[in-house]
């Protein structure tokens, strides 16, 4: 299992975004990727295709022009840490076959059950984990203490255990 670079930068990207956003930092102003690219040391043309892409899916709004950058599309507590991983075509998978149960000569490998659970619980926290909750701890200095609050990760779970 691995989260690539994308997945982190974005999660890091947004975060960014929503304290400067929280702190009044932009004082309304947008935040712009140059800015975000600085403080943050990712390059500016990855951003833009990171943050094309979390415009897509409805995270962001951009404003352009003279003084234009990024705000987020909603509030910071209604976006989820699996939700922006998700936006810029990322995959958590623990399994080695992409869930497609091929595992071990085009069957389906011993342990791929774990792998499956592995993966559901995974989804699940990060889920549970949103922009906000990670604002507050930067804010407070203290580690994410997250206890899942999306019930839709339990249905996942449910309908694994079914089809298998």
């Amino acid at each position: 299992m691995r989260l690539t670079t994308k997945g982190r930068f974005a999660v890091t990207a947004m975060l960014d975004l929503a304290i400067h956003e929280a702190q009044g930092l932009a004082e309304n102003k947008p935040v712009t990727l140059a800015a975000i690219s600085e403080r943050q040391d990712i390059s500016l043309s990855y951003l833009e295709q990171l943050f094309s892409k979390l415009r897509r899916q409805g995270l962001v709004k951009s404003v352009r022009g003279p003084g234009g950058g990024y705000h987020l599309a909603k509030a910071s507590s209604d976006i989820s840490v699996s939700e922006i991983i998700n936006a810029v075509d990322e995959q958590i998978d623990a399994t080695q076959c992409g869930g497609n149960e091929n595992c071990k000569d085009e069957g389906r490998c011993m342990t791929h059950d774990l792998w499956t659970s592995l993966n559901t619980k995974i989804l699940e926290y990060l889920s549970g984990v949103t922009i906000a909750d990670m604002v507050n701890s930067q804010r407070n200095g203290q580690k994410i203490s997250i206890t899942p609050r999306n019930h839709s990760c339990e249905a996942l779970s449910n309908k694994a255990a079914a089809a298998a």
